[in-house]
């Protein structure tokens, strides 16, 4: 062919496709904006997350447009947002320009250069990130578009928690795998490697019942050995080998200090049995009674005695908590209530009990600023926490993404800072960020009116549960910086300058620059403005009220003080014009402790102790500030940053020994926002480590710090820790400055209740496990006797605690099933003892209890189920 004619052809051919765009109609309203996003998918996918720069992966964003309007060629009056965690450095393909806005939000806009996007058409658009993508849930939901002068409107296929229909397939080893270190090792799991995990598991369990020469009986729903095995575990138990019935004839009798202990166990027997017992004052004296008591004698704070013997019950408590956890104990022992339908008695074995703590703080941290899920999450999590002994909640109340706490005379902290949209000017909501969308609408939004506040405190007071407020500064304040910015912008137009003035958290003219973690570059209250001051205690003074209306103390605040970027404050006027007149600032390195010293002050001024992560307390990578230059009696840390080859691991004893009052938060087990398993369906995080199961919370051992140290990031063994850091290990010479430990979960990729009860429990209870129990196993977990006592724990989880959990309305995890392919025929079984095992044919319409070997067939879908909660889908390939 001559190249004229082919010249003319292709000329020919764009003419044809401009005329087809032209043709087309364009996006001018709702209705064909509705049309365009309802029938246009947007699709990513990773390409390879094993480039030759390491922690680097590529990717690519992909239109279809299956709708009858055309994206029109040229710059046009349009730009499509979507939300990704990793930023995207800004890129041009194919007359398309991405850019990063802030946080997680991207933009896609059109050059003079783009061609139009015709129906029928699609188009790709490449681009390279940091650090890897190996799971689904590190892409957000509810992309949209917006075109000028019409709302926005999000993408059909993106606005779902169903990952998988906006992400293409994670199945290739370049797409599953981490260019980190010398090798991933950590590969995803396999149904396969899952079987052989529960077999071996199984066979070690037998081998060490044998080996502790513990026979031990079936456990079932009625059997004493379940029945007995409480989680968490009591020190001491004596079976006298007898039972009692527990009948509407009996009484509760209490002391005077613990009426409301009394109240409670009434309502939960009644609640749960339909079992109403009258209730009197202790001084009345009967046979079959319940006897809540104080000790007599000073005993260690917490601790309670059970007995249950000749038509008695006694409940004696150090102090009224002591008291509560004897009633908790009292009715694990109970039978489960599907188990007494028709019963008019309850059976209680006859024993006696002694039991403590083993920490005094046994805490579960919860994030609901960045995705916030509602006021009866919160409470379902402190009735399960009350549930299993723990005692401190530690509530994140405000992020970069949220303020979620309702604070009288700032209004905007939750008319604004409370809601996420698509505002660029953010007068009216946040920038939308997390997987929102452009509506205040969208997940993650809403907040804690201070009435909420009151009540979720007194729901805690009932459970004897500490709540630690934490208004996180002064980083990962985006959310309060830019509310008290639109509070300043009102009361400016409304000619009430000093009120504007008054907690405005920056000012005009900072032109530091800096990024953070999260790729926010302008989150850093500006620690230089009395102003600034002035907030935090405005803060403080209204959250004391509130607890002050709860009927309860305010004892802690939480600053949180982590991640501030390097470069914030740099360039900021009052900070230059602060380290020219104060002689104890000489740089902006000095701000940081100046800034926790105000703080410390502010709290110490209102009877307060001061808490913070970690990293807010480091003066250098290697030591913390030293304890008296903040003057504050008490100051917390949340030890979290242990990535054992990066040497921060020992962080925990360091504070310790240096006078900090420690709470073990550790990101390598106590992380309850990573994965549950390794694999692209778990949701979460795996910064600190691929996965978390349950079992690695279980064996987690505050006592042996360095104990936990087992595997590196990329999954290598660390058979001597000394030696992988090149230094020796500090030991712990302050041992009552460790405090306790503490769960964590972060909710940047939990939208939704639900998803939030399945990345809690039954990791909760794990950590109420230790947390409350010092097991003699410890500190090696590889003993028979350590394997047995996570097999009992496992039959206890899933016969009892998990049903107890279901039926409070609460979701929780459930591993997929293991499965071995042999002879032609599937072999299913599961780590956790009890758990049924099904099968389905059609795609998951109908599923069938799965009692012998099935044949290898396409589309077979297997899952466990317990009750009402099933796992993952495994699909399994002929």
């Amino acid at each position: 062919m001559g190249k004229p004619i082919l010249l003319l052809l292709l000329c020919l051919s764009s003419g044809l496709l401009q005329a087809r765009i032209d043709s087309a109609a364009r996006i001018d309203s709702e209705t064909k904006l509705a049309e365009f996003s309802r029938n246009t998918a947007l699709w990513f996918a990773i390409e390879s997350n094993l480039l030759p720069d390491a922690a680097t992966f590529s990717g690519s964003i992909n239109l279809h447009n299956d709708s009858a309007v055309a994206l029109p060629a040229g710059e046009g009056n349009w730009a499509i947002y979507f939300h990704l965690i990793r930023k995207i450095e800004t890129t041009e393909h194919a007359g398309l320009r991405l850019t990063h806005v802030q946080g997680d939000l991207h933009r896609i806009s059109a050059t003079a250069n783009f061609a139009g996007l015709a129906p029928g058409q699609q188009l790709t658009l490449p681009f390279q990130s940091a650090p890897w993508i190996i799971s689904y849930s590190d892409f957000m939901p509810r992309a949209f578009i917006v075109v000028d002068g019409l709302p926005p409107a999000v993408f059909a296929n993106t606005d779902t928690e169903q990952l998988q229909h906006f992400v293409r397939p994670l199945v290739r080893p370049e797409q599953l795998l981490r260019n980190i270190a010398d090798g991933d090792k950590i590969p995803p799991v396999t149904a396969e490697q899952r079987y052989y995990h529960s077999e071996n598991r199984h066979a070690e369990n037998q081998q060490s019942q044998h080996l502790t020469s513990t026979p031990k009986a079936k456990a079932t729903p009625g059997s004493s050995n379940l029945q007995q095995r409480l989680i968490p575990k009591v020190q001491q138990l004596e079976s006298f080998g007898g039972e009692l019935s527990l009948e509407s004839r009996w009484q509760i009798r209490a002391d005077a200090a613990v009426q409301s202990e009394a109240r409670y166990l009434q309502q939960q027997l009644q609640q749960l049995y339909g079992l109403k017992l009258s209730l009197t004052d202790s001084k009345h004296r009967s046979a079959n009674s319940i006897a809540l008591t104080l000790a007599d004698k000073a005993t260690t704070p917490e601790s309670y005695q059970l007995k249950i013997r000749d038509a008695q019950v006694n409940i004696s408590g150090a102090d009224a908590a002591g008291v509560f956890y004897g009633i908790q104990s009292l009715l694990a022992l109970l039978p489960l209530p599907e188990l007494t339908q028709g019963s008019q008695a309850l059976t209680l074995p006859t024993l006696q009990i002694s039991d403590a703590p083993r920490y005094r703080w046994r805490g579960m941290h919860y994030d609901m600023a960045r995705n916030f899920h509602g006021l009866d999450a919160t409470l379902r999590l402190i009735e399960q926490m009350g549930r299993y002994k723990l005692n401190k909640l530690h509530l994140h109340l405000t992020e970069d993404e949220g303020w979620r706490l309702q604070i009288p005379g700032l209004e905007e902290l939750t008319s604004i800072g409370a809601f996420r949209c698509f505002d660029l000017s953010e007068q009216n909501c946040l920038l939308t960020q997390l997987g929102t969308g452009p509506a205040k609408t969208g997940s993650g939004n809403g907040y804690y009116s201070r009435a909420d506040f009151v009540r979720l405190l007194q729901h805690a007071k009932a459970h004897h549960i500490e709540v630690i407020p934490e208004i996180d500064l002064p980083g990962h304040a985006r959310a309060a910086i830019k509310a008290m910015e639109a509070r300043y912008q009102r009361l400016m137009q409304a000619g009430k300058p000093e009120q504007a003035l008054a907690y405005r958290l920056t000012e005009d003219n900072d032109t530091s620059r800096y990024l953070t973690v999260q790729n926010y570059n302008d989150n850093a209250v500006n620690v230089c403005l009395e102003s600034s001051y002035r907030f935090i205690d405005k803060v403080i003074s209204e959250l004391q009220l509130m607890y002050q209306d709860a009927g309860v103390e305010l004892r802690i605040f939480h600053m949180g003080g982590d991640e501030v970027a390097k470069g914030a404050w740099e360039q900021a006027p009052s900070c230059l014009a602060l380290i020219d007149s104060d002689p104890l600032v000489n740089s902006v390195a000095d701000l940081k402790p100046y800034f926790i010293n105000r703080v410390a002050q502010l709290t110490a001024a209102r009877g307060l102790k001061l808490a913070a992560w970690e990293d807010g307390l480091m003066a250098d990578p290697e030591q913390p500030f030293t304890r008296d230059q903040f003057q504050n009696e008490q100051v917390l840390v949340n030890a979290w940053d242990n990535i054992w080859e990066w040497g921060y691991g020992d962080r925990a004893y360091k504070f310790a020994n240096a006078g900090y009052l420690v709470v073990q938060s550790a990101g390598t087990n106590l992380y309850f926002d990573h994965p549950q398993e390794a694999h692209p369906e778990e949701r979460g995080y795996y910064w600190a480590t691929r996965y978390t199961d349950t079992e690695k919370v279980f064996f987690y051992r505050p006592d042996h710090l360095y104990h936990n140290a087992e595997f590196t990031r990329d999954g290598a063994p660390i058979r001597d820790l000394a030696a992988l850091l090149g230094r020796p290990l500090p030991e712990l010479t302050q041992p009552q400055n460790m405090l306790g430990i503490q769960g964590q979960v972060w909710s940047e990729t939990i939208r939704t209740a639900a998803q939030l009860e399945q990345m809690i429990y039954p990791r909760l209870v794990a950590l109420a496990e230790r947390a409350w129990h010092r097991a003699p196993w410890e500190p090696d977990r590889q003993t028979a006797s350590a394997q047995q006592d996570l097999q009992q724990f496992l039959s206890r989880l899933t016969q009892v605690e998990l049903k107890r959990l279901q039926r409070a309305g609460s979701q929780h995890y459930l591993p997929a099933p293991g499965a071995k392919l042999s002879k032609g025929l599937w072999q299913l079984n599961h780590r956790w003892p009890e758990v049924a095992l099904e099968f389905s044919l059609d795609g998951g319409q109908s599923w069938q209890p799965y009692v012998k070997p099935l044949p290898a067939t396409a589309g077979l879908l297997v899952r466990g189920r317990l009750g009402q909660v099933s796992s993952r889908v495994e699909p399994l390939q002929p």
